[in-house]
C-alpha cells in the first residue's frame, strides 16, 4: 500500500505497536502502556476495565492479574479478549482483538519478582471482585501476608498473565478535520500473513 507511510510504515504490526508506545513514553504524562480491556460474560454482557500492559511479544500483548477476579474467568470461560490502547498526546491508538492464553510459568514469576515488596504481597492479599466491607480489611490481610511470607514471597499460584494473540489490529491516526488514517491488519491463519487495508475514517 504506497500510502502507508511516516508513522505507519512496515509490515510487521508489533513493530509499529512498540514504535508507538516508545513514543507515548516520552509523551504520556502517565501510564502510557494503559489500554482498556474488553470482555464478555456467560450472558454475553460485556465488561471493560483499564489495566496496564506489560510486554509486547512478537506475536502477542502481555499483562497480569489475579486469575480469580471477574476479567480472568470471562478471558479464561472465552479465550477471547479485545482492547484499546489510546493515547491523548500523539492523537493515536491501537484496536486489538484476539485470542487468549494463561501466562503462567517462568516469565510471570520473573515479573512477578520484579513488583516492589508491598505489591507482591497484596497480590496475596487481594481477593479480587469480591465484597470488601473496609479498607482496613485489605490493610490488615496485606500485614498478615508479610507475617507469612516474609520479604521474598514467590508468586501466587492464582496470580500471573495473560498473553493476547491478535487475529486484527487496527492503527488510527487523527487527521484535520476528522479526516482521519485508519490502517486495519488481519491475520490469514492458512497463509500465516497479515492482510493491510486503509479503512475510511
Amino acid at each position: 500500500m504506497t500510502d502507508r507511510i511516516g508513522i505507519f510504515a512496515g509490515d510487521n504490526p508489533f513493530v509499529i505497536a512498540k514504535r508507538w508506545l516508545k513514543e507515548a513514553e516520552a509523551t504520556e504524562i502517565n501510564d502510557p502502556n494503559a489500554m482498556s480491556l474488553a470482555t464478555v460474560d456467560s450472558a454475553g454482557m460485556p465488561n471493560v476495565r483499564v489495566v496496564l500492559l506489560k510486554d509486547i511479544e512478537d506475536d502477542a500483548f502481555v499483562f497480569y492479574t489475579n486469575y480469580e477476579g471477574k476479567k480472568s474467568q470471562e478471558l479464561l470461560a472465552s479465550g477471547k479478549a479485545a482492547f484499546v490502547i489510546h493515547w491523548k498526546s500523539l492523537h493515536r491508538q491501537i484496536r486489538v482483538r484476539g485470542v487468549v492464553t494463561k501466562e503462567d510459568g517462568q516469565i510471570a514469576d520473573d515479573y512477578y519478582a520484579s513488583r516492589s515488596l508491598t505489591s507482591r504481597l497484596g497480590a496475596w492479599a487481594s481477593k479480587q471482585s469480591r465484597p470488601l466491607d473496609a479498607r482496613q480489611t485489605l490493610m490488615d490481610a496485606v500485614d498478615d501476608q508479610a507475617k507469612n511470607h516474609g520479604d521474598d514471597p514467590v508468586r501466587p499460584p492464582f496470580w500471573g498473565g495473560f498473553r493476547i494473540a491478535p487475529i486484527e489490529m487496527e492503527f488510527w491516526a487523527d487527521g484535520e478535520y476528522r479526516l482521519h488514517d485508519r490502517f486495519r491488519w488481519t491475520w490469514d491463519d492458512v497463509e500465516k500473513t497479515w492482510d493491510i487495508g486503509r479503512l475510511f475514517p
